[in-house]
């Protein structure tokens, strides 16, 4: 019998149902709570996964709290879903999709909003959006990828550096930034990492830095100008702050920055160099040049630390802590 068909204790079949994280209604993280909610509706361009793994972004925090309520358009309603990103294997696909068999490995990048989102034992996504786990990718590692290893990709498009032009990252042991210098590594250019702490510096070194520097607590701007003293090509921003509107300084006025909408603050004064903000290609395009890269290369998602679902709560804490590359929740 399929799992997900539960029957009472007559043998009537009733709705299939999971467990999941829910938010009945936005605040703090008290309002995280476990229980069974209806599985997700399947419709013709879907694939129904299995979630094994799903990430936790420092964006799921801001979202709990009632932040992005309207913010896409679309009303919230509970009870609501949190959780961005998951890897698993497909449950169900619908009638229009053929390029998906039942039990392969696949990740995804969702917005909770309207259907739901990956804290949850199953979740819904259009096929476009979903993209198969390259053969050397450890699920965990998958499930905590998708979107800000594709802001990454997405920020690298748009500055459209040639090899041996150089690119500060800012936040370079956080989500998006440690898998953007990789990819900025694999396509030959030359990276400054301004990473947060000894354990972020030597993350960023290990995973292929030309330089990495300590941004709180070494002189950011000396050491961009000591790594390119004619100035910066291009910088990724994934953290905003004083100290990084600084150290913009060194970017050539006829350089680029990358910077992803809802990375904040934004500068008081904007640099010189051109601004471009943007939001992550989640495409099958996307996905498909993704997957190239982790398949030729040595890419790989750092995650911190890994929380059963029902400890949700602590990896929402663990948000405010200091940790380098990403969270994760064990789900499947």
């Amino acid at each position: 019998m399929d799992s997900r068909v539960e029957r009472t204790a007559g043998g009537a079949v009733v709705e299939p149902r999971m467990n999941a994280v829910v938010l009945d209604r936005f605040g703090g993280v008290d309002e995280l709570s476990s229980r069974r909610i209806p599985l997700p509706e399947v419709r013709d361009d879907d694939v129904l996964i299995r979630v094994e793994f799903a990430g936790v972004g420092s964006w799921d925090r801001v979202e709990r709290e009632g932040d992005y309520d309207g913010a896409f358009g679309i009303a919230s309603t509970f009870p609501y879903v949190l959780g961005w990103d998951a890897a698993g294997t497909v449950a169900a696909v619908g009638r229009n999709v053929t390029r998906f068999d039942v039990g392969e490995r696949v990740y995804a990048a969702t917005m909770p909003v309207p259907r739901g989102g990956f804290y949850a034992e199953y979740g819904v996504v259009e096929a476009e959006f979903v993209a198969r786990v390259p053969d050397r990718l450890p699920t965990e590692q998958a499930g905590a990828m998708a979107w800000d290893a594709l802001t990454a990709l997405s920020g690298l498009d748009l500055l459209g550096l040639r090899p041996d032009e150089t690119l500060m990252v800012f936040g370079a042991s956080g989500g998006i930034g440690h898998m953007a210098l990789q990819l900025a590594r694999h396509g030959g250019i030359r990276v400054l990492a301004v990473a947060s702490g000894d354990d972020g510096v030597a993350l960023a070194r290990r995973l292929g830095a030309d330089h990495a520097v300590d941004g709180r607590k070494d002189d950011v701007l000396a050491a961009a100008f000591e790594f390119a003293p004619g100035g910066f090509d291009a910088a990724l921003v994934t953290v905003g702050g004083e100290i990084v509107e600084r150290s913009l300084r060194a970017v050539k006025k006829s350089g680029r920055i990358a910077w992803p909408n809802g990375v904040l603050p934004v500068p008081v004064t904007p640099p010189s160099a051109m601004v471009s903000y943007y939001d992550g290609d989640r495409s099958r395009t996307a996905t498909d040049r993704l997957n190239a890269i982790i398949e030729a290369s040595s890419f790989e998602v750092h995650v911190a630390r890994t929380f059963p679902l029902e400890q949700v709560g602590d990896a929402h804490r663990t948000l405010d802590d200091h940790y380098v590359g990403k969270l994760a929740l064990k789900v499947g």
